[in-house]
């Protein structure tokens, strides 16, 4: 019986080790499988909020006070909302290409334009 007894604690010691391997092995494949989703989902909603956004910009015209974006231009404003005379109706803007995001202007869309879309 003596010969018997280190046989079953080695035994006994890898089981240990194989369940604790599979457990580790199981926690990193979950986690691996969040962090996954996590980062899939968070793209997936920006990109239908983005498209979002350019289904209502495309939709309807822009407001009567506007208040300027990241990147863009006098020209862009006026192509996107349709106001040929940005500059002449703002008398606040001295300089053209002193635009900067979050300065507001007033849009007076002309009316042909807004038929045409």
């Amino acid at each position: 019986m003596a010969s018997n007894h280190p046989t079953t604690q080695s035994i006994k010691a890898t089981i240990a080790i194989a369940d604790l391997a599979s457990l580790y092995c199981f926690v990193v494949l979950v986690l691996l499988l969040l962090l996954g989703s996590i980062r899939d989902g968070t793209t997936a909603r920006y990109d239908v909020v983005s498209r979002g956004t350019q289904l209502l910009q495309a939709q309807r015209p822009c407001d009567e006070i506007y208040v300027v974006g990241e990147g863009e231009t006098l020209h862009t404003i006026s192509d996107k909302c349709g106001d040929p005379f940005i500059v002449e109706q703002n008398p606040h803007i001295h300089d053209p290409d002193d635009v900067f995001p979050g300065l507001v202007i007033k849009i007076t869309p002309s009316r042909l334009n807004n038929l045409s879309r």
